[in-house]
């Protein structure tokens, strides 16, 4: 099985990143988030799960561990496939999704295509004992930025500069609606 990539970004084609190595190009899907991070890039690496059914092969990327961790645990609850679990890290960051786990919330996860209340309470259900509560500096991850990210993505931005511009927000901001002021101000000062 392979667990890490390291080569070439020969481009993006169908949520997908070609890794050349060694001559080979190796199709490696990513979430939405790690596709704003390579973009561009001339080389990438990735840690890998590999996906073997009797009818595919696929590679699943990752930046970090912790995300391939989390990928991990999603696949493991019956009704939650590869690409699913890519979607959910596609929308939130790994502190958000284990936030809305611990917190029972399921509203983060049913905003994936194919993830319905039933399913998210499903994982929940399987995931709440194995899935423990983010320890990042002071806490400051929550479900609110999982909102927060979503409003960004309805104004245009894109997933990685939505989540760049959060993780800029000072600590003390809590609110949803403050938290999107204060990205949109730090976004518009890039521009």
């Amino acid at each position: 099985m392979i667990a890490w990539i390291t080569g070439k970004n020969r481009g993006i084609r169908n949520g997908a990143v070609i890794v050349e190595v060694g001559g080979i190009g190796y199709k490696v899907s990513v979430s939405a988030y790690v596709l704003g991070k390579v973009a561009g890039t001339e080389e990438v690496s990735f840690h890998i799960y590999t996906h073997v059914r009797e009818d595919i092969l696929a590679l699943y990327g990752f930046l970090s561990e912790d995300e391939l961790t989390v990928f991990e645990a999603l696949i493991s609850v019956s009704g939650i496939g590869p690409k699913a679990a890519l979607g959910i890290l596609s929308i939130a960051d790994t502190d958000t999704i284990r936030t809305a786990i611990v917190n029972k919330d399921p509203s983060l996860l049913t905003q994936v295509s194919g993830v319905g209340k039933k399913t998210a309470e499903r994982v929940i259900v399987e995931l709440q004992n194995k899935v423990s509560a983010p320890t990042n500096a002071g806490g400051r991850t929550t479900t609110a930025d999982g909102d927060a990210i979503e409003a960004l993505l309805s104004l245009g931005y894109k997933v990685s500069e939505a989540r760049d511009a959060l993780k800029a927000v000072p600590d003390g901001v809590k609110d949803v609606g403050e938290k999107v002021r204060a990205a949109l101000r730090l976004l518009g000062k890039k521009k």
